[in-house]
């Protein structure tokens, strides 16, 4: 696999070795042993998630406050604009975001680390996201910061329509007012 930096050191994006002929392709999407060696520490994924949205849906920015989940995360089918932004308070990062195509054509997967708020936006008809994370879904610990706060200032890929948003995405905080990761 081939491990690429982004803007925000903790953030990976990881490219598996692709095998294709004119059969189709063949690749590994997740090694245990090559993971914890890209991202040089010990991770013990414990839920698969899977999700399918049409072209439009937002979903993000979220986190849980306790139980905080690394998220390895890919798009399937179709294509989304995957976003990372540091929330931990100490980081030299804090409020910074990263964000990458992930689709089923260029087969990359985002690493998200604990300590993040997570989002994609539908940029094909529709889209099947496929992440696994490192802790378990725990409600009363989930956040939302606004998918548009102007202090942290994602450039979304314009895609010639308001983003679709559950209630709970619509109702999220600011950054200033968002409860976040203090160490």
């Amino acid at each position: 696999m081939n491990v690429i930096q982004t803007e925000i050191p903790d953030v990976l994006i990881i490219e598996p070795k692709v095998f294709g002929d004119a059969r189709g392709f063949f690749y590994e999407s997740f090694n245990q042993r090559a993971f914890e060696e890209a991202i040089g520490s010990k991770v013990d994924f414990v839920q698969d998630n899977h999700s399918r949205s049409s072209k439009g849906v937002l979903r993000g920015l979220h986190y849980q406050v306790q139980q905080a989940q690394g998220k390895l995360v890919r798009a399937v089918r179709g294509a989304v604009f995957d976003v990372a932004v540091d929330i931990r308070k100490s980081s030299a990062t804090f409020g910074k975001w990263v964000g990458v195509e992930l689709s089923e054509d260029n087969h990359r997967q985002l690493w998200v680390p604990p300590g993040f708020a997570h989002g994609f936006l539908v940029l094909s008809d529709s889209a099947d996201f496929l992440y696994k994370t490192t802790n378990y879904y725990a409600p009363a610990h989930e956040r939302c910061i606004l998918w548009n706060d102007s202090d942290i200032a994602i450039t979304w890929p314009d895609i010639a329509m308001e983003p679709t948003l559950s209630s709970k995405d619509a109702a999220g905080v600011t950054l200033d007012g968002a409860e976040v990761f203090i160490a």
